[in-house]
């Protein structure tokens, strides 16, 4: 599984960031142009994916790589982000609500 860290997701430009937490969690802070896609109802938007690389957060983690793995089975081409949103928030990046 590919990764990256918050850093270099902060450095990266251009690819669509997938947020899979809950509608509530994202409400209350995302990275800023994240597009909120539910783990527990991905399954019902798969179409709703980009055709292009892309990468997947989550709070800490571990929903974003099980949903990358379950990507990459389908032949996505798709990056994890090591710790999330909650290293995000923690290294002083904005956030949107």
């Amino acid at each position: 599984m590919k990764s990256i860290t918050v850093q270099q997701l902060r450095e990266s430009t251009g690819v669509p960031l997938i947020d899979v937490r809950e509608v509530d969690e994202f409400a209350s802070g995302h990275v800023p142009g994240a597009i909120n896609l539910p783990m527990s109802s991905l399954g019902e938007h798969l179409d709703a994916l980009p055709a292009e690389p892309f990468h997947v957060i989550c709070q800490i983690g571990g929903r974003s790589a099980r949903v990358v793995e379950a990507l990459e089975a389908r032949g996505h081409d798709v990056t994890n982000v090591e710790g999330g949103t909650g290293d995000w928030v923690a290294s002083g990046y904005p956030v949107e609500k």
